[in-house]
């Protein structure tokens, strides 16, 4: 199982010079299981996957998991070229909110007069999937389980297990007052737990501006107590807030690993090779932001 970071950061795309090192595109996950291709959100991060994709000759058959319809998830999809490429083939499973099921959602996103091309007349094979928490399903050989997030509208999270490996992705979701027994049981020992740490506990109680209590997201503390509860291997902080930059993604990273060493923040082009062993984090290209850990030191990421 390789897991590959095209987005990570919340709410709103960041580019610039001062988050040029973490990344500045919104939620994007690739994971693949053998030859099965998973995508966990589509924001703007999609769209350098679909890039890849196509400079590559890879297969354009994949499945993708939204956890919710809200814009920074699903605002790359348009942008995704394998779409208007016939022959691209794509199950793409969510829940149903209201009156918008998968389809729904994303062919009211695609509407004039916010876009010019209309879903319906996207080249690609669409499968739409609607899922509940505590469904389980397969992925060709992958295991996929479904869990209940906390966050406006709704939010759901996502465990796949592959040979051996496992991957949990739970964003935008809050944490309150414990632990969310769901996502406790969900994450339970898994090989990586890729956790929403928008905010600080400071920055949460609104010690530090506005108060974010019901705003829908984590921090970095409820991560590494999660992690350490669930006993997971490793630990990505992910959902980043946009104003924060290079330096401040690094000093969360720092204070996080004093509490559950094997933590790491996700970076655009970080890729992780997962099997029943310790997991492998390495760089992509000279593009890639990621650190690699030492042999001595697995939980440590050095540059």
């Amino acid at each position: 199982m390789d897991v590959t970071f095209f987005g990570v950061r919340g709410s709103i795309a960041s580019p610039g010079s001062e988050t040029a090192s973490v990344g500045g595109n919104t939620s994007t996950v690739e994971v693949c299981c053998g030859d099965r291709r998973i995508v966990l959100d589509a924001g703007t991060g999609l769209r350098a996957l679909g890039q890849r994709m196509l400079a590559r000759g890879e297969s354009r058959k994949l499945t993708m998991l939204l956890s919710h319809y809200h814009w920074d998830h699903i605002q790359g999809l348009p942008f995704f070229t394998p779409l208007y490429i016939p022959g691209t083939e794509i199950e793409i499973v969510g829940q149903r909110v209201g009156l918008y099921g998968v389809r729904e959602a994303l062919e009211h996103q695609m509407t004039a007069p916010v876009f010019p091309v209309r879903f319906s007349d996207l080249s690609a094979t669409f499968v739409p999937r609607e899922v509940r928490p505590r469904d389980s399903f397969q992925v060709g050989d992958a295991t996929v389980r479904v869990a209940r997030g906390n966050h406006p509208g709704g939010v759901l999270a996502y465990r796949i297990d592959y040979g051996g490996a496992s991957v949990v992705y739970a964003t935008d979701t809050e944490h309150y007052a414990c632990l969310d027994p769901e996502l406790l049981a969900l994450a339970e020992g898994a090989s990586l737990l890729i956790y929403d740490a928008q905010y600080t506990p400071e920055e949460y109680r609104g010690e530090r501006g506005p108060s974010k209590v019901g705003w829908g997201h984590s921090t970095n503390v409820a991560a590494a107590e999660l992690a350490r509860a669930a006993g997971v291997s490793r630990l990505a902080l992910f959902h980043h807030e946009p104003t924060r930059d290079d330096r401040g993604v690094e000093a969360v990273e720092a204070a996080t690993r004093a509490l559950f060493p094997a933590t790491f923040a996700a970076r655009e082009g970080m890729r992780l090779e997962l099997s029943g062993d310790e997991p492998r984090l390495s760089a992509l290209g000279p593009e890639a932001h990621a650190s690699t850990p030492t042999p001595e030191s697995p939980a440590k990421l050095v540059a």
